[in-house]
């Protein structure tokens, strides 16, 4: 049983896990974003990224995000959680939300653009690109084609991720890790 000293020590254990990345405005960004900020605090990019999100996003997060960005689809992984009975609408949403990103897959423009800007209402903006140099043309690009610059996570890329030795990731259980989590 866990005393009221156990508890608050077990939950400084998880915030200190815990990497928060505060500039997505819609999920491609979390993607996006969440590899630039997992650099950020371990000084290298991660092998594996699993997301989390409503069982509904499953095809956009997977075939569409993870495609943008080119991350390798054996190192990403899918948790969905059921979405919510009185969230009625939200198949058609995402049907919708889909079919935009499958024509503009790095949200720069239409629909997808607006929603970022009412989503950024202080014009805080992405981060800066200089912040994760290996991925900075990535951070800046905007096309409808995919990204066909390098990237630290491609294969044969010179910049390699760092799995694991003392080179940074996150402790879980005593082991080094280097999965990057997506929540959204």
């Amino acid at each position: 049983m866990l005393t009221r000293v156990g508890v608050h020590f077990c939950c400084y254990l998880l915030l200190l896990l815990l990497l928060l990345q505060e500039h997505a405005r819609d999920s491609f960004e979390n993607v996006l974003f969440s590899l630039c900020r997992f650099f950020e605090l371990t000084g290298h990019y991660p092998a594996n990224i699993t997301a989390i999100s409503y069982t509904l996003k499953q095809q956009r997060f997977e075939q569409l995000h993870r495609a943008a960005v080119r991350f390798p689809a054996e190192q990403f992984h899918f948790i969905g959680t059921p979405v919510p009975l009185k969230a009625t609408g939200a198949a058609a949403g995402e049907a919708a939300t889909v079919a935009a990103f499958q024509k503009d897959p790095y949200g720069c423009s239409g629909s997808l653009l607006a929603k970022e800007s009412r989503r950024d209402p202080f014009a805080v903006g992405p981060p800066h690109p200089s912040r994760c140099p290996a991925m900075a043309d990535l951070l800046r690009f905007c096309s409808h084609k995919i990204f066909a610059g390098s990237l630290p996570w491609s294969r044969g890329s010179e910049s390699t991720v760092h799995r694991g030795g003392n080179k940074g990731g996150l402790v879980h259980g005593g082991r080094m890790s280097s999965r990057s989590g997506i929540y959204t």
